[in-house]
C-alpha cells in the first residue's frame, strides 16, 4: 500500500524591496571603495570591497533563492527550481575563496615592499562603509526572527559593519603613524574573516549538493519518532535531504500490519515532522509487512 503525506509551509514573503535596496547600496559603495582604494593605494580598501562584494552575492543568493523557490514544478523539473539556491551557494563560495587568495597574495607582496597609504582617505571611506552596512542590516531587522534568509542577511551585514569599523581604525593608525605595513596586515585580517565565513558556506553547500541531512535535523530523533507511532512495527528506507537552502524533504517506508485510519496517521506524521523537525515535504509509504521483504529495507540499500 502506498500513501503520501505532504506538508508544505512557506514563511512570510521575503521583502524583495529590502534585498534590492541593500544590494543597490552595497554595489554603489563597492564602486566608490574601489575607486578611492586605487587612488589612495590602499589594499585594505580593496580587500574590504571584496568583502562587500560577498555581501552583494549573499543578498543576491537569498533573493534569488526566494524568487526561484516560488516557481511551480514542471514536467521537467518536478521539484521546481529549489535546488538552484544550493548550487548558487556552492559557486558563490568557490568564487569568494579565489578572490581571497588574490587579496592575500597581494597583501604578502606589500608586506615585503610596503607602500605609503593615504590613511585619511581610508578612514573616511571605511566610515561610510560602516554607515551603509549598518543601514542595510536595519532593513532586515524586523524579519530576522521568522525567516532564516532574512536572519542570515541581517547577521552578515551587521558583521560587515564591524569589519568596516576595523578598517576605520586601520586608517586612523596609518594617518597618525604613517606605518604602511598596517594596510596589508589589516587586509590579511579581512581575508581571514572572509575565509572564516566562506568556509562554512562552502562546507554546507557541498553537503546540500550531496543530499546530506541538513544541519539542525537529527536523523536518529526522526527515526525514533516514527518508530513510536501507534501501529508502526518497523521503519526503513528513511532519507532526509535539503530540497533547497530553506526546505527539507523526507521519504520513508513504515510497516503497519493493521491498515485502519491511515489518512489520520499520515496527517499526524506530516504535521509533527514539520512542527518538531522543520521537514516541509514528507512522503510516506505504508506497508503491511505480510509479504516478501521490501527490497529497500536493508540499511545499505538506497
Amino acid at each position: 500500500m502506498h500513501a503520501h503525506a505532504h506538508g508544505h509551509t512557506h514563511g512570510p514573503a521575503t521583502p524583495s524591496r529590502a534585498f534590492a535596496l541593500g544590494m543597490g547600496l552595497n554595489l554603489t559603495f563597492i564602486v566608490f571603495e574601489v575607486f578611492f582604494g586605487i587612488r589612495a593605494g590602499s589594499l585594505v580598501l580593496l580587500a574590504d570591497a571584496g568583502h562587500n562584494m560577498s555581501d552583494v552575492l549573499g543578498l543576491g543568493l537569498a533573493w534569488g533563492a526566494f524568487v526561484l523557490g516560488q516557481k511551480p514544478p514542471t514536467p521537467r523539473h518536478t521539484y521546481g527550481w529549489r535546488r538552484a539556491s544550493s548550487l548558487a551557494a556552492l559557486a558563490n563560495a568557490a568564487l569568494l575563496l579565489v578572490a581571497v587568495g588574490a587579496i592575500a597574495w597581494e597583501a604578502l607582496q606589500r608586506l615585503q615592499h610596503a607602500e605609503a597609504v593615504a590613511g585619511g582617505v581610508v578612514m573616511a571611506v571605511a566610515a561610510l562603509g560602516v554607515v551603509i552596512n549598518a543601514a542595510t542590516a536595519l532593513l532586515f531587522l524586523s524579519g530576522r526572527e521568522k525567516d532564516l534568509n532574512i536572519r542570515g542577511a541581517f547577521l552578515h551585514m551587521a558583521a560587515d559593519a564591524v569589519v568596516s569599523l576595523g578598517v576605520v581604525v586601520a586608517g586612523f593608525v596609518m594617518a597618525r603613524t604613517g606605518w604602511p605595513w598596517v594596510d596589508p596586515v589589516v587586509s590579511l585580517a579581512i581575508a581571514v574573516v572572509i575565509v572564516w565565513g566562506t568556509w562554512s558556506l562552502l562546507r554546507d553547500s557541498i553537503r546540500l549538493a550531496m543530499d546530506a541531512v541538513p544541519p539542525g535535523v537529527d536523523l536518529a530523533a526522526v527515526e525514533g519518532y516514527l518508530r513510536a507511532l501507534p501501529g508502526i512495527t518497523d521503519v526503513h528506507d528513511l532519507h532526509i535531504w535539503a530540497m533547497s537552502t530553506t526546505e527539507t524533504a523526507l521519504t520513508v517506508h513504515l510497516i503497519k500490519p493493521v491498515p485502519a485510519s491511515n489518512d489520520d496517521l499520515l496527517r499526524e506524521v506530516s504535521r509533527d515532522l514539520h512542527a518538531r523537525f522543520g521537514i516541509e515535504h514528507a512522503t510516506v509509504q505504508l506497508e503491511r509487512g505480510d509479504g516478501p521483504p521490501c527490497h529497500q529495507a536493508p540499511v545499505d540499500v538506497v
